[in-house]
């Protein structure tokens, strides 16, 4: 046994979240993996199924979403800050809402009041830093930096609610400010007080307010890129928009949830297809948009760990793999126009000298997300067609356009808040549905999961006993798996299915 594998095997038992309803598979997509390659509407009209049923549940938490947009509204009050942290899939949601906030979509002289932050800082955004993940004082230390003081909110957002990170910057503003914290989740409370003892510490804290939206499992079984964040980032939005009223809070809720139910999809298989179909032949896809930059790049960003794609490259890392999409803001002349674009300030970056991880400002500004992007993908990689994927804003509302095909949503009456997060519902459809094609997970299952942090590792683990379980009626036993999860990853390319790798080679040694 490895010195990894028995360091991890002595933390195990804090990462073993297989109970979890956000870690279960959904019992309506066992079927997703089939009817992605074979009935796309039938794929697409399950995955809205399962949104449709997420926004619904969400309508039973209402009065406790009520009392956090109080306290949010007697903290601008006071004439305080709110910030909002989170990791990965959070972080974003985080970092979106202070954008969306920038963009208009409460009065002007709050726009400075929200302070959007994650796990890894601004590079999180385009690039998984998942080791940060697995840090408390990583969580404390970002807080403090930048700027966090008495009589702020923090809004510490986990879409499980077990993420050390997250917790770490909650735990770490109780003490900094007398205002209370809240911590933002989508399990069950009990699932978590028995599970997560670092959970419980938070939950049972007398000077910490919490919030379980638990919505079910996710449709890709524990990818809270979909239903989780969605659900959080709706909550918090609404909670900021309604000012403290909870019949505008209804009406906000019940509005968007009739909205999407009855949203006609037909013509968005032909897109998924068509962008399947260009990965099929070696090619790739550039994103152009520039309104919806920061809902764009987080739906391509987060394909990356959660089907195991290579990450946008970067200037300063000579990769000789291409991502297979990326992102262009077409009216910027440089990266860094681009990401001021994208964010509405100047980008926070963490220039830590403590640690190997590329997070710094420098690291940023090599993604080529400006004008040049095309340019620069067709002199790196001359071999690979680029084809360009189009998201556009008109006074209709937005528009989806690549190679030959379109779709189109009227959304001229729509928040900033609720067109992005419409655009979220149906990217993440798109997006998992063309990975679905391509045969980048199995049943429901990311069988491409990429064992990157510790809560990752229990992931794959549990993956390969399930399947395993389901394909040959055979229960291999955790450490075992694990045992050979760790001899098999120091020579697994990122391009192989993990899960299946290690369940093949644990049938081998029988």
């Amino acid at each position: 046994m490895s010195s990894q594998c028995e360091k991890f095997l002595r933390v195990a038992d804090q990462y073993k979240l297989g109970s979890l309803d956000t870690e279960k598979p959904h019992p309506l997509t066992a079927n997703l993996s089939v009817e992605a390659k074979e009935n796309l509407p039938a794929a697409i009209a399950t995955l809205k199924k399962v949104d449709t049923c997420a926004l619904e549940k969400l309508g039973d938490y209402l009065p406790q979403v009520h009392r956090l947009s109080l306290a949010i509204h007697d903290t601008l009050k006071s004439k305080r800050k709110i910030y909002l942290c989170g990791c990965g899939a959070t972080g974003r949601l985080s970092i979106a809402i202070e954008v969306f906030i920038r963009q208009g979509f409460i009065e002007e002289k709050y726009r400075d009041c929200f302070v959007g932050f994650m796990a890894g800082g601004d590079v999180a955004l385009i690039k998984s830093i998942e080791n940060f993940e697995d840090r408390p004082d990583y969580g404390a230390r970002q807080l403090a930096e930048l700027g966090f003081s008495e009589g702020d909110l923090l809004l510490g957002i986990t879409e499980g609610g077990e993420t050390p990170f997250v917790i770490g910057a909650t735990e770490a503003a109780l003490s900094i400010s007398t205002r209370e914290p809240w911590f933002l989740y989508c399990n069950p409370e009990k699932q978590l007080m028995d599970l997560v003892s670092r959970s419980k510490r938070i939950l049972e804290h007398p000077r910490i307010q919490s919030i379980s939206l638990a919505v079910g499992p996710m449709s890709l079984s524990g990818s809270t890129r979909m239903q989780a964040s969605t659900i959080l980032m709706a909550a918090i939005g609404w909670s900021i928009e309604s000012g403290g009223n909870l019949e505008t809070l209804q009406v906000l809720h019940r509005t968007f949830q009739e909205t999407w139910k009855h949203l006609r999809l037909e013509g968005l298989e032909k897109i998924i297809s068509a962008e399947a179909d260009v990965y099929e032949h070696g090619c790739g896809t550039i994103y152009e948009t520039r309104e919806f930059g920061v809902s764009v790049l987080t739906d391509t960003t987060e394909r990356s760990p959660t089907f195991s794609l290579p990450p946008f490259e970067n200037e300063q890392d000579n990769s000789p793999t291409p991502g297979w999409c990326y992102l262009s803001v077409p009216d910027s002349l440089t990266s860094m126009e681009a990401w001021r674009s994208i964010l509405g300030r100047t980008p926070r970056c963490l220039d830590w000298n403590d640690i190997s991880a590329k997070t710094n400002t420098e690291y940023l500004y090599g993604f080529f997300i400006d004008g040049s992007c095309l340019k620069k993908r067709k002199a790196r990689f001359p071999d690979k067609d680029q084809y360009r994927f189009k998201i556009m804003k008109s006074s209709l509302g937005f528009s989806l356009h690549f190679r030959d095909q379109e779709w189109s949503f009227e959304s001229k009456h729509l928040s900033i808040l609720d067109e992005n997060l419409f655009l979220k519902l149906i990217l993440n459809i798109h997006s998992t549905l063309v990975m679905g094609r391509l045969g980048r997970f199995e049943s429901n299952f990311m069988t491409y999961v990429r064992a990157s942090n510790l809560k990752l590792i229990d992931r794959t683990i549990r993956y390969v006993q399930l399947l395993s379980k389901q394909m040959y009626s055979e229960l291999p036993g955790y450490e075992e798996t694990a045992k050979v999860l760790f001899s098999l990853a120091p020579d697994l390319p990122v391009e192989e299915p993990a899960v299946l790798k290690i369940l093949d080679e644990l049938r081998a040694q029988r």
